[in-house]
């Protein structure tokens, strides 16, 4: 099987199960024209996320890496209209970029964009007694995943529900001596989720446009 298969397959699901969205079509371009890396969640991803906040009941959200604020528009689809996303993002670029996107995607009184290093803003977070949130999506600079998945739980309940993208790295989450720093941070994640007897976890592998790759998944008892 190629990238090239998965990518039909992808795009299959997507034809088959979606609605024509414009809005996150425009996100994309958007995102395109304003020199963002494409490294964003697939739409299948971010139905899968929207379906998380919809099955959970969600009405805090918490992500960690908001890029373009392509899975952050959908998870607020997902939410209530009284629900909120509190989204962190290091490139005050990129949170602007965001910001237009969620005007954009009719979105922007659901989500609050917090500019700055993720463990400064969490910190505040901590400080305002901000949570409980009851789903979190990480989703940034890799080699920090413990430190995300400590914050995450500091700032859950039980039953929270946690997200961790990007855990298999094309299989290399394999390699116990590698020298890459987002393999080491992959690794991390699997290691604090299992040793935490706080987290119930698994972690599904995915193909599709974005690769090889996959994300682990826990829930807080």
């Amino acid at each position: 099987m190629s990238t090239k298969t998965w990518t039909a397959v992808d795009n299959y699901i997507v034809s088959s199960l979606f609605e024509p969205d414009a809005a996150l079509d425009a996100v994309l371009a958007a995102n395109r024209d304003q020199g963002l890396p494409a490294i964003d969640v697939s739409a299948a991803q971010g139905k899968l996320l929207s379906l998380l906040v919809r099955i959970g009941s969600a009405k805090k959200v918490l992500e960690i890496g908001t890029l373009g604020g392509y899975s952050t528009i959908w998870m607020a689809r997902g939410l209530p209209a009284d629900g909120k996303v509190v989204t962190l993002e290091l490139d005050p670029h990129h949170a602007e970029v965001a910001r237009s996107n969620f005007e954009r995607a009719g979105v922007v009184d659901r989500v609050e964009v917090r500019v700055g290093p993720a463990l400064e803003s969490l910190a505040a977070l901590g400080g305002e007694d901000a949570g409980p949130f009851d789903l979190i999506f990480i989703d940034a600079d890799k080699p920090n995943n413990p430190h995300y998945l400590s914050w995450a739980l500091r700032l859950s309940r039980s039953g929270t529900v946690i997200v961790c993208d990007n855990v298999i790295r094309d299989g290399a989450v394999l390699e116990e001596d590698g020298r890459d720093a987002n393999v080491e941070g992959a690794r991390a994640a699997f290691s604090f989720i299992g040793g935490d007897k706080r987290l119930d976890g698994t972690a599904i592998q995915t193909v599709g446009a974005k690769g090889y790759d996959g994300f682990a998944i826990a829930i807080v008892d």
